[in-house]
């Protein structure tokens, strides 16, 4: 197992260790924890399993083209089984982040008789990190958009596919979320739910109070994994955690304006982390030691390996990052201006010191249900930050299942959600 480097010589093992075969193994350090994991090349037994787990690499058209999958599936699938649940991670991570959701998801899997996925992005996780281009020019914004997100769009359209799935129900996480908005917005009849973990790109103020900056220096809470139940967002819970941006932001340093500028030319922070030779591990092991305090020893040096790994890969979908948002994650076509198009049950979740403002949620479930859908709500969850489905896997884990559970009978929710 890896230690969290602190020497030299620690450093230059991490780094020279760091490729597809550790990264491989990293992810099913993870992983293990799920009951009913089967590694690569190992038999499964079904006898007394209500779901098998297993990583698999999902060939897609283009030559050299896969998304690296999760597939937790019931070895007593049901005929009235709801539509599998497809896990979908943010900007820079990897299905490997859920670990601490897995075993809970399998849990409703096999009760249900359906199954649940993990999906590495195309370019991101341990998918394949193929060529990231934009054709559109700077000025074209819709065009610049357009092109980014159907880089990961179309390629989950096309494992949807190849995994031979009608309909499913899209857990995004942060940019994840924003992703899975768009694949709704372009394939509405293959989406049953959506459930998004702090969105990204949600609010239409360029001015809002998400602040990514947070991201290297938030503290996780050790307390996460005991936390309260999730709570359904009012608005004066909204202008808590508002005003609890506003004053991190305030104090934010002069360094804005050199991250705009490598923003606004395509630099992805993973760069940095790569161009800093030997000293990537330490960069990740700080990274990782202190946003997910909450974790255990073991667990934190497995998450440390896991990321170096996926950080030190080839440069590719996170690229995309400079078309979809501007700096400080503000997006370029806000979703707020487009999700009210979608019918389908939609609910927000924001961590109590989340860095994305949940402003955004709260008017996109004003403008969805202007539209006619009543289907859709808003929690917030205590002792979490940007990371809820780490930060307090009790409360997500628990609000999961029933929002899974009640997919198919929504009521109308809008009223008691705001206050």
């Amino acid at each position: 197992m890896a230690s969290i480097p602190c020497s030299l010589a620690l450093i230059i093992r991490d780094r020279w260790a760091a490729g597809e075969k550790q990264g491989a193994a990293s992810e099913e350090r993870l992983l293990r924890r799920l009951p009913f994991f089967v590694p690569e090349k190992m038999a499964a037994a079904t006898e007394d399993s209500p779901v098998i787990a297993r990583g698999e690499r999902v060939e897609l058209a283009a030559p050299k083209h896969f998304l690296n999958t999760l597939s937790i599936k019931s070895t007593k699938p049901s005929p009235n089984a709801p539509p599998p649940a497809v896990v979908l991670h943010g900007y820079g991570a990897g299905l490997g982040f859920f670990f601490r959701n897995f075993p809970t998801l399998a849990q409703w899997a096999g009760h249900r008789g359906t199954d649940v996925f993990g999906v590495d992005w195309l370019g991101m996780g341990r998918s394949a990190r193929v060529p990231f281009t934009i054709k559109a020019k700077r000025d074209d914004i819709s065009g610049r958009v357009s092109e980014a997100e159907s880089f990961f769009v179309d390629s989950l359209e096309e494992w949807r596919v190849k995994m031979g799935l009608e309909k499913m129900t899209l857990i995004g996480h942060s940019l994840g979320a924003y992703l899975s908005v768009a694949y709704a917005l372009q394939h509405p009849t293959r989406v049953h739910k959506l459930i998004l973990l702090s969105p990204a790109g949600v609010p239409r103020d360029p001015n809002n109070l998400t602040m990514p900056s947070r991201e290297l220096t938030d503290a996780g809470d050790s307390a996460s994994a005991m936390g309260d139940y999730a709570v359904t967002a009012s608005t004066a819970e909204v202008k808590r955690i508002r005003e609890e941006q506003k004053a991190m932001k305030d104090k934010e340093s002069r360094s804005r304006r050199l991250l705009t500028y490598l923003w606004e030319e395509g630099w992805s922070p993973f760069q940095v982390v790569r161009s800093t030779l030997f000293w990537g591990p330490m960069l990740v092991g700080k990274y990782s030691s202190r946003r997910f305090s909450g974790l255990t020893e073991d667990e934190t040096r497995d998450m440390h390996d896991y990321i170096l790994n996926i950080t030190l890969a080839k440069g590719s979908g996170e690229y995309c990052i400079s078309h979809i948002l501007a700096p400080y994650a503000h997006a370029r076509m806000p979703l707020v201006d487009r999700i009210s198009k979608l019918q389908i049950p939609i609910t927000f979740v924001y961590g109590e010191h989340d860095w994305m403002d949940p402003q955004g949620g709260l008017q996109s479930l004003e403008n969805l249900r202007k539209a006619g859908n009543y289907n859709s709500k808003m929690y917030n969850i205590p002792y979490a930050g940007h990371h809820v489905y780490l930060d307090n896997p009790t409360a997500v884990n628990e609000l999961l299942i029933a929002e899974l559970d009640e997919a198919e009978k929504q009521q109308h929710p809008f009223a008691s959600s705001r206050s």
